[in-house]
């Protein structure tokens, strides 16, 4: 269920995209907070964006899970997404990371 959602500046030194999702997709995992069968991961470039009014790079991730775990994992679930994405994105200005929680009464999803 969790949607792990990047948003990036467009031109920016980086690896393949498709290894940061991989590594995102390992991190998270690896906290035990969620399952790796169960992670959605998709990410846009922007090439139009100011950080703090000036055009520096950024990666940002919304991280979607549904409500229940406690500030504790979630913080662990930030903590380590940034410190992996710290070490991959160094030359990135601001890397961020947003837990969000989902409400599961409002929450629907179609599986085939």
């Amino acid at each position: 269920m969790p949607h792990i959602v990047c948003h990036y500046s467009a031109g920016q030194e980086m690896p393949p995209l498709s290894e940061v999702m991989m590594k995102i997709h390992h991190a998270a995992a690896s906290t035990g907070v969620v399952k790796a069968e169960d992670l959605k991961i998709r990410a846009q470039a922007f090439d139009d964006y100011l950080v703090a009014g000036k055009a520096q790079s950024f990666f940002h991730v919304s991280f979607y899970l549904l409500a229940g775990r406690t500030l504790q994992q979630k913080e662990m679930l930030s903590i380590e997404l940034r410190s992996v994405l710290s070490k991959l994105l160094e030359n990135t200005y601001s890397i961020s990371i947003d837990i969000r929680d989902m409400d599961p009464e409002a929450y629907k999803k179609r599986l085939k």
